[in-house]
């Protein structure tokens, strides 16, 4: 898949600096222990400002999903490809793609692995010092 140009700030650094080295965090709130998605330096519960980091196991369940059959631009080559909410087994639910298979083989309750896109190329003109983020996908597990 094309790989989104963005520049990873504030609360969301550590997050993306930590997909570049292929592992996935969640964050969880000190005072109410509630597992905040998506990254931010605060608890949407009760307001908390003490949040910490934590590895996510990796694995997960289609909560939903489709096919998209159509596209534009840079995706128009990739259809068909499935976007889906997961459910990751620590709780939260995220939005990803579910990669490695046949779209017409995802079920709803199918368990699935994260896996990470490759990390961007050398000289794509990104600065030194600067984040190579990558982006977090799910394969069927097994």
């Amino acid at each position: 898949m094309p790989r989104a140009d963005f520049t990873p700030s504030g609360a969301d650094e550590t997050f993306w600096a930590a997909t570049a080295e292929g592992r996935l965090l969640l964050s969880r709130c000190e005072s109410c222990a509630t597992i905040v998605w998506y990254p931010r330096p605060f608890c949407p519960r009760c307001g908390g400002r003490g949040i910490t980091w934590f590895a996510a196991s990796g694995e997960a369940t289609v909560y939903t999903y489709t096919v998209v059959r159509k596209a534009r631009g840079a995706y128009r080559e990739l259809t068909p490809y499935v976007v889906a909410y997961v459910e990751l087994a620590e709780g939260p639910r995220i939005l990803t793609n579910i990669v490695g298979c046949d779209p017409a083989e995802v079920r709803i309750g199918q368990r699935v692995t994260l896996v990470f896109d490759p990390p961007a190329p050398a000289g794509d003109g990104e600065g030194e010092g600067e984040v190579r983020a990558r982006l977090y996908r799910f394969r069927p597990s097994g």
